[in-house]
């Protein structure tokens, strides 16, 4: 079972770490241009952070019943699913095309930015904007691949997607001088040359199951038929409304630490890496546990089924360990990575015990997302979320009130209050997903 596990996490946290970058790389690339690009990349990849993410179901939602269906030996109904996660990614992109003037004119009114800066935001949106349907068409095949067992391929879609996008963009923008539509023109490119290759993995794919997938002509009409679509459009509705919380917290988290000082903000930006970098790791056995949990469930083996969410739950519970020791350790050596302002960091050194307690609080949390979207129990998931989310603002609104109504609410209290509801927020989802745990996942195995 930990030979499973790992075989899966792994080539997922690789792929989880590419993601960054390509913000990054773009960021490298207009950094020798001028502050004004640099303003205007951070608020075009924030443009399109808010939308991707809030379409994350198209991966999650057809990994698990892909996942589900592989266990069942049912390959034509995972046949069915890639194709009704494609035909939806392919649906919601081409309304972003059609909306793409709304979408800027509201991303103006959300973001704040100088006119040079806008300008230069909104000449990269309208041509980065054309790589929607290779974006979430390769959501679907990368979920589709995880409930195949096979975390591989999305790795190497990841790795040369990256690589096609340095190359392009520092061949646009430093050879050619497109100046930041060179930027935009270059992960353009490199999307869709991932769906090319993702392509290429799916022909082969399909060509190895093609004798058990019973394509017919009529294969894909059928594969959108309304009831079948139905609890496809149920579960990932749920997991898009779990999802739109999520974003509604950190984008809070931001806000918040902007209005309690600008230094605070940076402060808390640095603290956040550490989370991230948690993230990315605990996401690989998260995803390991959407591919294992549905696998199980559609193959009706309950000990493997428990098996795997207690080696799960062992793998986070040693993650959690060692990041506390890494983070107790090498705390200042990591901030330096991110920054060289001794004032800075100094400031950030009393913030420092939340860090050490967000791989405690969030491990679970983590790890039972992947598990319950592996068994699509995507209500009890939305339902988990909004409590913890109701409670991460009561809590914050709550003690802000309280510290104020006493006039003890200075900058250091008020971070701690938001620290405190964060990790409340984060602890919260853990439990309230593992109370549900026997009745949710482990009774759909029998």
């Amino acid at each position: 079972m930990n030979k499973r596990i790992l075989g899966l996490a792994l080539p997922n946290i690789i792929t989880n770490i590419t993601v960054p970058l390509l913000g990054m790389v773009d960021m490298a690339i207009v950094g020798h241009l001028s502050s004004s690009h640099i303003g205007a990349i951070t608020i075009g990849t924030s443009i399109f952070n808010l939308i991707y993410w809030n379409f994350g179901f198209l991966r999650m939602g057809t990994s698990g019943f892909t996942a589900q269906a592989y266990g069942a030996d049912r390959m034509d109904e995972s046949l069915r699913i890639l194709v009704r996660a494609l035909a939806i990614g392919i649906a919601i992109a081409g309304l972003l095309l059609l909306l793409q003037w709304p979408i800027s004119r509201l991303a103006e009114v959300i973001f704040e930015g100088s006119a040079t800066v806008m300008s230069l935001a909104l000449t990269y949106f309208f041509i980065r904007i054309w790589a929607a349907p290779a974006t979430l068409s390769l959501y679907a095949i990368k979920g589709w691949f995880i409930g195949m067992q096979n975390s591989r391929v999305p790795m190497w879609i990841a790795i040369a997607l990256n690589i096609v996008n340095i190359v392009c963009s520092l061949l646009f923008v430093l050879v050619l001088h497109w100046d930041i539509a060179g930027v935009a023109f270059g992960t353009v490119i490199a999307q869709y040359s991932g769906l090319a290759l993702g392509i290429v993995f799916l022909r082969r794919e399909l060509h190895r199951i093609g004798g058990r997938t019973g394509y017919h002509r009529g294969f894909i009409r059928e594969a959108l038929r309304w009831n079948d679509m139905k609890r496809f459009f149920k579960v990932n509705g749920d997991i898009f409304l779990r999802t739109v919380c999520l974003s509604a917290v950190f984008t809070f988290i931001t806000a918040a630490s902007g209005r309690i000082s600008d230094q605070v903000l940076a402060v808390d930006a640095l603290l956040l890496q550490f989370f991230t970098l948690f993230s990315y790791i605990m996401d690989g056995f998260a995803y390991a546990g959407e591919s294992l949990v549905g696998r199980y469930i559609g193959a009706r083996q309950p000990h493997n089924l428990r098996l795997s969410v207690r080696w799960l739950m062992v793998w986070g519970g040693i993650l959690t360990v060692l990041f506390t020791i890494l983070y107790a350790i090498f705390d200042e050596q990591f901030l330096h990575l991110f920054s060289s302002d001794p004032q800075l960091i100094a400031a950030t050194g009393d913030y420092l015990f939340w860090v050490l307690v967000i791989p405690v609080c969030g491990f679970a949390a983590f790890l039972f997302d992947g598990i319950f979207v592996g068994a699509t129990a995507s209500r009890t998931m939305r339902n988990a979320m909004f409590v913890a989310t109701a409670v991460f603002f009561l809590l914050y609104f709550g003690f802000k009130y309280w510290a104020q109504s006493r006039n003890l609410l200075d900058e250091h209290l008020w971070n701690n209050i938001l620290w405190t509801a964060f990790l409340v927020y984060l602890l919260l989802r853990g439990i309230l997903q593992a109370i549900r745990l026997r009745r949710d996942v482990y009774s759909q195995a029998g």
